[in-house]
């Protein structure tokens, strides 16, 4: 075991928050200016995009099967405010999707604007 922070420390621990039990805990890591994209697709040309402020992210976790889909590490980088991390989405165990995530963390500490792409139709693993 080595002393070596983790890669993309704040995407790392929002993602644990988000497959957790009180996934709306992460509402507290954002900043008052916070935007967002999600770009959410299930193969066949389908995707739905959840853009906005806080309240596209209440929607977006609104509609989520909580408990369901597990977000796992595959690889992840930070640089300066801006993290990096490129994961893998599993139901009940079983690789569904890949996605990228990338954020940028202010001077407070809080998420100020988050982009994730996610696909069926692509794996790194």
């Amino acid at each position: 075991m080595t002393d070596a922070p983790a890669a993309a420390p704040f995407l790392t621990a929002w993602f644990e928050i988000l497959d957790g039990d009180e996934p709306s805990r992460i509402l507290d890591l954002i900043s008052d200016d916070f935007s967002l994209s999600i770009l959410f697709s299930t193969g066949d040309g389908n995707a739905t995009d959840f853009a906005g402020d806080r309240a596209a992210l209440v929607g977006y976790l609104e509609q989520r099967e909580k408990g369901t889909r597990t977000h796992h590490l595959l690889s992840a980088t930070t640089l300066g405010q801006d993290e990096l991390f490129l994961g893998e989405v599993r139901r009940a165990g079983v690789p569904e999707a890949t996605f990228v995530a990338a954020g940028r963390v202010n001077d407070e500490g809080r998420l100020q604007r988050l982009l994730i792409g996610r696909s069926s139709e692509i794996r790194f693993t």
